[in-house]
């Protein structure tokens, strides 16, 4: 068994420490105050910023600066000299993308932001402690990494390849003028996802900044119709509102559910050596279903951070409702009612799966499931439960594709056919999906 962390190590921060009256007065451990303080500022920040530095009243350059500096700000307070590994990072990989051919800008800037993601990883649990309980920088550098990636594998596909070589989806995203510095800086540092992401796409980013985002969304609509004789005007007023309530909620299951069901306990001396088998998994179970709200906390108010600046618009469904959905990393509705395998993939994480998809599941030319999966659990992080995971994830995968291939090589009557196909459906299309987790 793991030895616990010492109590003055289990809940230390390396950030700001100007909260730690709060923090003694709530209970809660430092780190996750400096998060949620940062959080609630950068909402705070985010709606000041939407209003009084709209793209009608302020530059582009200004606009790029300031939610820079903020980001910076955030960083430093969340994670004291710590964030020297993002800003190292950031500056390695400009000076890639400045310098290395658009034929291979991809490929430096993948290894080089993987490799020393992984070395963080390595020297933050191998090195300082083992289990540490603590909101460290390896999150923020995670979301980096992503959005380093996804910049140079876009900035590949619009300076180094044939459109026709292009899929719609690699055709569209694609980046045709590299970035100045500042607007790197800015894509990858800004107040509203640099501490809790998402990732999202440069040309996306660029269009917010430059007050295109919303109506280039809209022109896929026509006003007219609808009776409408100029654009409307999408306000992020609701979505932000019903995502508060999301995270409040999401805030007071997890505070309960945890003191309820610590997961101090599955260390417990009597836990591991004493209880028998079915009561260690089902509180394992229990404690992780007790984690989930943590979750849904973090990213539903990411999310909102964004969509108060104004990022985040996708469009108008079918009911004509303005959706901010477009970086939303979690349905949490779907997840709890899911009713397969597949459709509580589909909701969880939605963010990271595309990055997976599209840095690695579209590109490689070979064994695209399994490269998936080790880069799923690489980029996680290097606790040797991730690749148990993945490693299974893989098994399942194969074990779903040959179920399917068997069945429709032996049941060829349409009758058997439909048989076949529900029987298969949800494991099939799970295993696909799973493969981009």
């Amino acid at each position: 068994m793991a030895a616990e962390p010492p109590s003055s190590l289990s809940y230390r921060t390396t950030g700001s420490t100007c909260l730690h009256p709060l923090s003694e007065f709530l209970g809660i451990p430092l780190d996750q105050v400096n998060f949620v303080a940062c959080q609630l500022f950068a909402l705070f920040a985010a709606f000041w910023f939407r209003i009084y530095m709209s793209p009608g009243k302020t530059s582009p350059d200004v606009r790029h600066a300031f939610v820079t500096i903020f980001g910076i700000y955030f960083v430093i307070f969340c994670f004291g000299w710590y964030s020297a590994h993002l800003f190292v990072l950031v500056f390695i990989s400009y000076g890639i993308m400045v310098t290395a051919s658009v034929s291979s800008i991809h490929r430096y800037s993948f290894f080089v932001a993987m490799g020393y993601l992984t070395i963080c990883h390595v020297s933050r649990i191998y090195i300082f402690h083992y289990g540490i309980l603590t909101t460290d920088f390896s999150g923020p550098l995670m979301i980096v990494t992503q959005k380093i990636t996804t910049l140079a594998f876009q900035i590949h596909d619009g300076l180094g390849r044939r459109a026709e070589d292009l899929s719609a989806e690699q055709h569209r995203l694609a980046v045709k003028v590299k970035p100045t510095f500042l607007e790197y800086l800015s894509y990858l540092l800004n107040f509203m996802s640099v501490i809790a992401g998402p990732c999202n796409n440069f040309k996306d980013y660029i269009a917010f900044i430059e007050g295109r985002h919303i109506p280039t969304k809209l022109l896929e609509v026509n006003w007219k119709q609808r009776g409408f004789h100029s654009l409307p005007e999408p306000s992020p007023t609701r979505a932000v509102i019903h995502k508060l309530c999301m995270t409040l909620v999401s805030l007071l299951l997890f505070l309960t559910l945890t003191k309820s069901f610590p997961v101090t306990c599955l260390v417990d001396d009597w836990f591991v050596h004493k209880a028998n088998f079915l009561t260690r998994l089902s509180y394992l179970y229990v404690v992780m279903q007790a984690s989930k709200p943590k979750y849904y906390f973090a990213w539903t108010l990411a999310d909102a951070v964004n969509n108060a600046a104004g990022f985040g618009f996708s469009g108008v469904d079918k009911n004509g409702n303005f959706c901010w959905d477009l970086l939303s990393n979690l349905n949490i509705w779907k997840i709890e009612t899911a009713t397969s395998f597949k459709m509580y993939l589909e909701n969880w994480n939605i963010q990271t799966a595309t990055w997976l998809k599209r840095v690695c599941y579209e590109r490689v030319p070979w064994y695209p499931t399994v490269l998936t999966f080790v880069l799923s659990a690489l980029w996680h992080g290097v606790y040797p439960g991730y690749y148990f995971t993945f490693l299974t994830g893989i098994l399942v995968t194969v074990a779903a594709r040959t179920v399917h291939v068997f069945l429709f090589t032996h049941h060829k009557s349409p009758d058997n056919t439909l048989s076949a196909n529900q029987t298969t459906r949800s494991y099939s299309e799970a295993a696909s999906d799973s493969e981009l987790r």
